[in-house]
């Protein structure tokens, strides 16, 4: 009884967090788009929402036990109070260590799930093409979350009394006709309820607000659609803003210290690929493998390189950034596409492969400090205290 009331809290509080800049959920099908800058919230027709199936999602995405050593689950590496990313880890840690010892650790950070409801393809490299699809991956993942296979999960769920009741409610199955794909939906249905933006950003831009934010951060925006030519791939439209074009782009992170290699990397993945290697254990167990972004997934080389363009809403508490999060704060990434995809200290030259946007853009200290306080106006209200360190 203490676990359903629990949960039944959890539900409700979430399902109240309209008032704090998220979507309410519309169960016919598209969820009301409440949250100033955003449209409705795409519903596959296949698994429309209910408040069962979102109650289910829930308890699953928080559940440990479904980790080969009972102590990860999907809010592991996305915590509810650090705007659901592990801030400030650079790259996501997994279940323990072989030796016993600390835990694993990927070759990716990880991204905030808020508003992953409206990305088109999921994971950095894009290799999941739904949220359904991305949520049957960690728990297999040799560094995230270990299991051999899903059944104990399936185990966990035909008989476990709260999930036996909620899967009834949810689905209208028990014991064995709950499958994987009720448990991918149930998650999938959970995850497009973190919906937010109803920021200062756009209250000023699509509520006429003219001192929702600073005189800075206006002039930080002119710089972000103007000079810094930030919206071209962050992008915003007349009456709301997703602050991605989900398309891949090589900016010259992580790529820069590895072009040499990348000709003897590609061979060798391609060849292991076509023997039945796993690409989603291959990026997050071989550093320089991740490198080679959506090539991994596509086989093609012009994206050699090139990972998802992040949403820019809530980023001023995500920190750190980029796909191996090497970039510790707003200010660097800024300094970054300045330089023209060279981080500052990095000595490795301009790879081969850059995207032909990327090119040095001359910003002054003050405009760059002017996008950063830009970008700290894209914060959620509910967001402001997340934490980041």
């Amino acid at each position: 009884m203490a676990v359903r009331k629990r949960a039944a809290t959890m539900l409700a509080a979430m399902l109240s967090l309209s008032n704090a800049g998220f979507a309410n959920v519309g169960f016919a099908g598209v969820a009301v788009a409440e949250p100033l800058g955003l449209p409705p919230v795409p519903i596959p027709p296949d698994n429309p929402q209910s408040s069962d199936k979102i109650a289910l999602g829930n308890r699953l995405f928080h559940d440990l036990r479904f980790s080969s050593d009972g102590a990860v689950a999907c809010a592991t590496c996305h915590k509810d109070d650090h705007a659901f990313t592990d801030s400030p880890l650079r790259t996501s840690e997994g279940i323990r260590a072989s030796d016993g010892i600390g835990k694993k650790t990927g070759t990716r950070n990880a991204p905030t799930i808020i508003n992953s409801a409206y990305f088109t393809t999921l994971f950095w490299d894009g290799r999941s093409a739904s949220l359904e699809d991305q949520s049957q991956h960690p728990f297999l993942n040799p560094v995230e979350m270990g299991l051999a296979t899903h059944e104990p999960i399936l185990a966990i769920a035909r008989t476990d009394p709260f999930y036996v009741e909620l899967f009834k409610k949810a689905f209208g199955k028990t014991g064995d006709g709950v499958t994987m794909e009720e448990v991918k939906k149930a998650i999938a249905a959970y995850e497009r309820t973190i919906v937010s933006a109803d920021s200062p950003f756009d209250h000023w831009r699509f509520g006429h607000q003219e001192n929702a934010i600073s005189e800075a951060a206006k002039r930080g925006f002119e710089v972000f659609v103007g000079q810094g030519r930030c919206v071209s791939c962050h992008v915003i439209e007349q009456d709301q803003a997703l602050f991605t074009d989900n398309r891949f782009h090589n900016i010259g992170v992580g790529i820069n210290r590895a072009q040499f290699d990348v000709p003897r990397l590609s061979a060798e993945f391609l060849t292991a690929k076509a023997k039945g290697a796993d690409v989603d254990k291959a990026v997050l167990t071989d550093p320089k493998t991740s490198e080679l972004g959506r090539f991994a997934v596509t086989d093609q080389f012009d994206v050699i390189g090139a990972f998802k363009t992040p949403t820019l809403r809530n980023v001023a508490v995500t920190a750190p950034y980029m796909h191996d999060g090497s970039l510790r704060t707003l200010k660097d990434v800024v300094k970054h596409y300045n330089n023209g995809g060279r981080s500052e200290g990095d000595p490795a030259q301009v790879n081969d492969y850059l995207s032909g946007g990327i090119r040095p853009l001359n910003l002054t200290e003050q405009q760059m400090d002017d996008l950063v306080a830009f970008m700290e106006t894209l914060t959620t209200p509910a967001y402001f205290g997340a934490k980041t360190r």
